[in-house]
């Protein structure tokens, strides 16, 4: 295991990420996590992260110089490298030009860090401070025409420290390095594969759980389905699963759910058809957010009827991934966004404690683990679906018409988008039925109908989208399949905008 310490840096999920591709288990932690801990946890490596503070700024997160005598391997990046410059009595400055973007730099193949990286390699800069003057016993391995001080080393205690990101896309050569830093400096066995995950978390859970009942707040997404079968594999008929159909799923997909649960695996499974109430409460409703709330707090309302109906539970299963932990803060680490699953579950649904078997994993994990599972693909690699599914792909009021309709042009799209294998290298397509109505002319009649908008987008976080470049034979191939099958639609437009400024959703 190696442990990430976050000092506020953007990219840490990413080195996370890089870490585990490389076959070693790895969690992020609060830079505030004790030495005491980090000596209970003995991991085999200890990755800083870059961070927006000055080490020398009176508020900088900081940390026990302690550590770097644990004789447990470091790399520092970017901030982290200057916290471990400014920590054992190196100097670190004011950089008179920010350095940002793509570099080149040069590095030294003696470096267990850079070995088989080219000698002139590209990196991503991206710093306000620069070293200055390196601590003592450390030896520069890297540097740039703007940064003379790249990269440094201490062989004798294991200290690493690069002043650019490893971990990012625009740094070819970074996951050699951050390999070489796993392999050839902290000794890792690569042991760390979806299988043995899988199998080990589920005699975890049967241990854990024993005799007792569980409780599933099923959404038929891939997080809460993966997690589902997880705790089918352990406990089997212990498990009900409540599946909440609210009526704004795509086309065929909640019977799609409950085949998969009550043919495939062993579990109690509830299937609450709720189209209509939900229907009634978002009549008229236009305000995206508002929706948003109608549907969280109904989904809340119906899952607790149900559970009442099944009475006390020992455990409450959530689908929450690891993304999720770290996005509502570690330790001092900004909150980006508090999460919760189903849409904030009620404090008084009668359960004694809440299981996150996924709580550790990223969503490509998830999907990995959900294969090893027996969990169909089609399922597994479903595309991104939001909570209030449909309701805020259709702009403005929602009925059961326009959602029929949404969802017969949504099946279509992602239909051809499959047919022309694109639907693994695209990160999220769908349909959105805007309020827009226009003049067409079908059928030598006029007609008067709605405007569909594709949204494709290619990303690796989600954070950041561009739109993507679909073939034009696809996209008028997509367009006059709508067009000709789906009723009350007479215009097709392709999304080209971004994120920033759009955002991935419309609504």
């Amino acid at each position: 295991m190696v442990i990430v310490l976050d000092f506020g840096g953007q990219y840490n999920q990413l080195i996370a990420r890089r870490v585990r591709e490389c076959n070693v288990y790895c969690e992020v932690l609060p830079y505030t996590t004790s030495l005491d801990r980090i000596r209970e946890i003995a991991p085999k490596g200890i990755i800083f992260t870059g961070g927006p503070a000055s080490v020398y700024a009176p508020d900088a997160p900081s940390i026990d110089p302690g550590i770097f005598s644990l004789g447990i391997p470091v790399l520092g990046i970017c901030y982290g490298c200057q916290l471990m410059t400014y920590l054992l009595g190196g100097t670190v400055s004011k950089a008179p030009v920010r350095e940002y973007g793509r570099t080149e730099i040069t590095v030294s193949d003696s470096s267990n860090l850079f070995k088989e990286v080219t000698t002139n390699t590209i990196c991503w800069m991206s710093h306000t401070d620069y070293i200055e003057k390196p601590a003592a016993g450390f030896t520069v391995v890297a540097s740039s025409d703007s940064c003379p001080i790249a990269a440094i080393e201490n062989t004798e205690r294991n200290l690493y420290g690069v002043q650019f990101h490893p971990e990012v896309v625009h740094t070819p050569e970074g996951t050699k390095m951050l390999h070489n830093f796993l392999y050839r400096v902290c000794n890792c066995n690569g042991d760390w594969v979806m299988s043995s995950f899988a199998e080990e978390a589920v005699a975890n859970l049967k241990a854990k759980i024993g005799d007792k009942k569980v409780l599933c707040a099923l959404s038929g997404g891939v997080d809460s389905s993966v997690a589902a079968v997880m705790i089918s594999k352990a406990v089997g008929k212990q498990l009900t699963c409540i599946f909440v159909d609210h009526g704004l799923l795509r086309k065929n997909e909640g019977d799609e759910v409950e085949e998969i649960f009550t043919k495939q695996f062993d579990v109690n499974f509830v299937r609450v058809n709720a189209q209509q109430r939900f229907y009634d409460k978002l009549a008229g409703v236009c305000e995206p957010e508002q929706k948003r709330k109608i549907i969280g707090e109904e989904f809340i309302r119906v899952f607790e009827e149900e559970a009442k109906k099944i009475g006390t539970v020992d455990f409450l299963v959530q689908g929450t991934i690891y993304p999720d932990v770290i996005e509502s803060g570690l330790g001092k680490s900004a909150v980006i966004k508090s999460h919760h699953n189903v849409g904030g579950l009620p404090d008084y649904v009668d359960f004694k404690e809440i299981i996150e078997p996924l709580r550790n994993l990223f969503k490509d994990e998830v999907r990995k683990v959900g294969l090893e599972l027996g969990i169909p693909e089609k399922l597994v690699f479903r595309q991104p679906f939001p909570g209030p599914g449909l309701a805020i792909r259709i702009i403005g009021d929602v009925t059961p018409e326009k959602i029929a309709i949404l969802q017969d042009a949504d099946y279509i799209y992602r239909e051809e988008i499959a047919k022309a294998g694109l639907d693994r290298s695209i990160g999220q397509y769908f349909a959105v039925l805007t309020n827009l109505r226009s003049v067409g002319v079908m059928g030598d009649e006029r007609t008067y109908d709605y405007t569909i908008a594709l949204r494709a987008v290619t990303t690796t976080d989600f954070m950041t989208a561009e739109f993507a470049e679909l073939p034009w034979e696809l996209l008028g191939r997509i367009s006059n399949r709508i067009v000709n099958e789906v009723k009350h639609v007479n215009r097709i437009c392709y999304d080209i905008t971004g994120k920033p400024p759009a955002t991935i959703e419309w609504e």
